[in-house]
């Protein structure tokens, strides 16, 4: 398994235990309830030694939900990232560091609204 799938794999666990969403998912949905959460990793960058293979990815988590305010999705937000505190990787890869980056909330449209978070993670290679 790469570094991505790996990590994407250990956010899929921890985001699935996030009480109150519909589902989670690696690529948008075409119909999916809401509340739901896309995850994805992107710009994968060397980030090995000269003993060791290692990757630097950024992590992004995106929630979409449906109401008159965005209350609910700021308390799923906020327990997203609690489940993604202390998570582990498999795959052949170890997880050194997962940093949170930024996040922001938007409306998409009237009464419909969207959290992106976003992480840096620095991956090695186990053997």
């Amino acid at each position: 398994m790469n570094a991505s799938g790996a990590l994407i794999a250990a956010a899929d666990a921890a985001l699935k235990t996030v009480p109150g969403l519909a589902g989670v998912h690696e690529a948008a949905p075409i119909q999916a309830a809401i509340p739901h959460v896309t995850i994805g990793a992107g710009m994968e960058s060397d980030w090995g030694h000269k003993s060791g293979a290692g990757r630097e990815l950024r992590l992004s988590i995106v929630l979409r939900d449906e109401g008159e305010s965005p209350a609910r999705l700021r308390a799923l937000a906020d327990s997203a990232q609690a489940a993604m505190e202390g998570i582990e990787t498999g795959g052949g890869w170890r997880l050194v560091t997962l940093v949170f980056v930024r996040s922001i909330f938007a409306a998409q449209a009237p009464g419909k609204w969207s959290a992106a978070i976003d992480y840096r993670a620095r991956m090695m290679r186990e053997d």
